[in-house]
């Protein structure tokens, strides 16, 4: 089955950002930008949702973006690098699997994460915790009562007051 990690940036409140149409990288650190292109060139393939492509809006070097979407006809499809779909997430890594992938970085928005997650297809968790609050917006998750225990894996100091942390989902939703 191919290995799902949930990569986020967040605010120390929790915040994944202000509001749906609000780019990560107007406030992210350059630690955690670096680690998001590593981790998704090595993984080779990065799932988010439209509004959060919108906040992108490009291909990205040496990567399938596959973007959700309830209406992909709507889209112009860059074969082997922007690909928008509205199959439901079991068939969409089916899909990567057959393509052989054997990984894939998870980068939301709200309700992707969510979708994922509720299912139990999330294996871990890659969360970058900036020092910034904005006291309000969008969180990782949206309307999910959940019990999902995690493990650390590990921690990594960014520097700036930044910090990475990797958890394995150790127990999924019933």
């Amino acid at each position: 089955m191919l290995k799902i990690t949930l990569m986020m940036v967040i605010t120390t409140d929790g915040f994944i950002a202000k509001n749906a149409g609000q780019p990560s990288i107007e406030w992210t650190s350059n630690a955690d930008k670096q680690i998001f292109v590593e981790k998704t060139k090595m993984a080779g393939v990065i799932i988010m949702g439209n509004s959060t492509f919108k906040t992108i809006n490009r291909p990205l070097p040496g990567r399938l973006i596959k973007v959700l979407t309830r209406t992909p006809e709507n889209f112009e499809n860059i074969e082997g690098q922007v690909e928008y779909t509205n199959n439901q997430p079991e068939e969409l890594l089916k899909e990567l699997e057959d393509k052989g992938f054997s990984e894939a970085v998870l980068a939301g928005g709200t309700e992707v994460n969510s979708l994922f997650l509720n299912q139990g297809l999330v294996d871990e968790l890659l969360i970058t915790i900036e020092p910034i609050l904005f006291g309000g917006g969008l969180t990782l998750f949206k309307d999910l009562d959940l019990d999902i225990k995690l493990e650390l894996m590990e921690y990594k100091d960014l520097g700036n007051s930044v910090i990475n942390l990797k958890y394995k989902v150790i127990s999924t939703p019933l």
